[in-house]
């Protein structure tokens, strides 16, 4: 198995159950990487930084880029599947949706550190939506954040496979019965 094809995306909107999906495949043994958003938001309100979706949209951007290329370069670690929450292309995903140019050094990061060409995305989900402390998008941002990602992903040239709204262990299933796609 290729390196690319050992790293696999799952995207989407906010709220979507991307986490719990993860969650389910760490419950199967397989390798995950976290979301960097959401951990990226907890610590800069925990050292009081300012690279916050609300106080600094191209400073988080850049977080989340040396996160994922991080991520990116620890599956090297492994040598079966690693499942990630969210990948590069995410972020171009997120620049667009705030109507910011994507950097030519992010677009050519996305070209470099590729991942396997399928991936799962999550749809919008209202039943299962909540809104947290790091989560302050509304279920409407949630759904243009999931046709910003279809859109940046399609633009990368990787193949979307959308994740039905099931329990959590059929959504596992489902990713990896589709696998081979």
């Amino acid at each position: 198995m290729s390196d690319i094809q050992q790293r696999v995306i799952i995207t989407g909107g906010p709220g979507a159950g991307k986490s719990a999906i993860i969650e389910g495949l760490i419950a199967q043994k397989y390798d995950c990487l976290p979301e960097s958003g959401r951990a990226i938001i907890q610590d800069q309100v925990r050292i009081g930084g300012s690279a916050l979706p609300w106080l600094d949209k191209q400073a988080f951007a850049e977080m989340m880029l040396c996160w994922e290329i991080r991520s990116w370069h620890l599956a090297n670690n492994n040598n079966g599947l690693s499942f990630f929450d969210r990948g590069l292309p995410d972020i171009a995903g997120y620049l667009q949706l705030c109507e910011i140019a994507v950097p030519k050094h992010l677009d050519r990061a996305i070209r470099i550190f590729e991942y396997q060409k399928t991936v799962f995305i999550a749809p919008p989900w209202k039943e299962i939506y909540v809104q947290d402390v790091e989560r302050k998008q509304t279920f409407e941002d949630s759904v243009m954040t999931y046709h910003a990602m279809v859109s940046i992903y399609e633009q990368y040239n990787y193949k979307l496979i959308e994740i039905p709204c099931l329990s959590v262990d059929e959504r596992v299933n489902f990713i990896l019965s589709n696998m081979s796609q």
